[in-house]
């Protein structure tokens, strides 16, 4: 009777695992669907500078070769592609900085690239940056043009009508009040420059765009914030959009159909189909969203 019970056992016990003789087992071989198919033509290559370059913040792509473009990061300094993003050059690693915020090519002559420095996101852990930088060979030698203490750069903008009139929004630090911050203004390619707008000691600018059918009219968006140790203000009723129909002597804060409460970070793009059309992204404590 115990050889019986043993038997049963050992039976059940093949059956929950799986090692039934193999007659009780479907050995009727299924179907390979991938058997016959062919995969030597497919082939992985990187598109870089991905994990070199870190967070990718800024792009300036050659008006005049497409083929052709500047990638700046955050934490990882500034290439260039000559071959639509084939191979990667670094092209700023003899400077002092390699945390870039804004990329900005001359839009008459390809061969002069402005960068701004300081990486220009707003979380916890940013690297700053020691100012503007210009090129005059493409990229393959820098010179500092000053700002040295706006220690992060959010956007550049050149006057395609006067090449040594340049705009640049300075963010300004992170961590501390500073007077560097607001948008300055060169008119003689970077040898001077002018502090053409500032909210506050707190508010730096962010962006800053100028209108494709006239160079007078230029945008810019003030950020209010500070980060400690403890705690990180990201808004306030200094941020907002700017507006300036002078070439950057005066600037209006736009406030019609756009939140008037605490205002955190915007993002605004002007329409290249019609300029009139703006779209502004906008973070804030009440009516934020696009």
């Amino acid at each position: 009777m115990k050889r019986i019970q043993f038997s049963l056992l050992v039976a059940i016990l093949l059956l929950l695992s799986g090692s039934l003789p193999a007659k009780t087992k479907n050995t009727e071989s299924k179907p390979d669907s991938l058997k016959n198919l062919s995969l030597s033509g497919l082939s992985f290559r990187s598109i870089g500078p991905a994990i070199t370059g870190g967070r990718v913040v800024a792009l300036a792509v050659n008006p005049f070769d497409h083929s052709e473009y500047f990638v700046g990061s955050g934490h990882g300094s500034l290439w260039k592609t000559t071959n639509n993003g084939i191979t990667f050059t670094p092209v700023f690693d003899h400077e002092k900085s390699y945390a870039i915020g804004a990329v900005s090519i001359d839009p008459t002559n390809p061969n002069v690239v402005w960068v701004g420095t300081g990486e220009n996101n707003n979380q916890n852990n940013v690297i700053y940056g020691d100012g503007v930088y210009k090129s005059e060979d493409g990229g393959q030698s820098w010179k500092n043009m000053g700002l040295e203490n706006s220690c992060h750069i959010g956007g550049i903008v050149v006057d395609p009508k006067d090449p040594n009139t340049v705009y640049v929004a300075a963010y300004g630090s992170l961590r501390k009040a500073n007077d560097e911050r607001g948008i300055f203004k060169t008119t003689d390619g970077g040898k001077t420059w002018e502090k053409v707008l500032f909210v506050s000691k707190y508010t730096g600018c962010f962006e800053i765009h100028m209108d494709p059918r006239f160079n007078n009219v230029l945008y810019a968006v003030a950020h209010q914030r500070m980060r400690k140790l403890f705690t990180g203000v990201s808004g306030g009723p200094e941020s907002g959009i700017y507006r300036s129909t002078d070439s950057g002597e005066t600037w209006t804060k736009m406030t019609q159909g756009l939140p008037t409460e605490d205002v955190g970070r915007i993002g605004i793009a002007i329409s290249p189909v019609n300029p009139d059309v703006l779209f502004a992204i906008v973070e804030a404590k009440k009516d934020g969203g696009v």
